[in-house]
């Protein structure tokens, strides 16, 4: 099943159980899909995104959303920070298993030997590699410190 086809399902599940906060969160990341999918069509992608490009989508939702908790607990809001984390629970029910961070390191050792990557002007290839391999199933930014640190920047 395609994610596409699991928000439908989802979108279907929650208006019918009236679970309002995974109503809102789905239908939040259906019109964001739509949106890339007009903006796709400006290069001619004519089916809209991909799978790929929908978890990342995702993970930027859900970075987003820790940015706001952050900034509503630092501002005395719980009741916002809650509701935030719910949103977060919604959108990484749509995202693979997420890496420890054991296991994204392991695999940005594997990446920069696979790139044959020796310093730390590689970094752009190994983390293009890493974004192709793992979208959806790490967290970039964790990547990417990964990976600076293993080349010694």
């Amino acid at each position: 099943m395609s994610l596409r086809e699991k928000f439908t399902e989802t979108l279907k599940d929650a208006m019918k159980a009236k679970d309002t906060v995974r109503l809102e969160t789905v239908r939040m990341a259906i019109a964001e899909m739509k949106k890339r999918d007009i903006e796709a069509r400006t290069t001619g992608n004519m089916d809209g995104i991909g799978d790929g490009e929908i978890q990342s989508m995702l993970q930027k939702m859900v970075a987003s959303r820790r940015d706001s908790i952050a900034l509503y607990e630092k501002g005395g809001r719980p009741e916002l920070a809650a509701k935030e984390q719910a949103e977060i629970a919604v959108i990484e029910s749509f995202l693979p298993k997420q890496m420890s961070a054991d296991e994204v390191e392991a695999a940005a050792k594997a990446e920069i030997a696979a790139a044959g990557a020796a310093s730390i002007r590689d970094m752009g290839k190994v983390m293009g590699a890493m974004k192709a391999k793992y979208t959806g199933q790490m967290d970039m930014a964790a990547a990417s410190a990964a990976v600076k640190k293993l080349l010694g920047g």
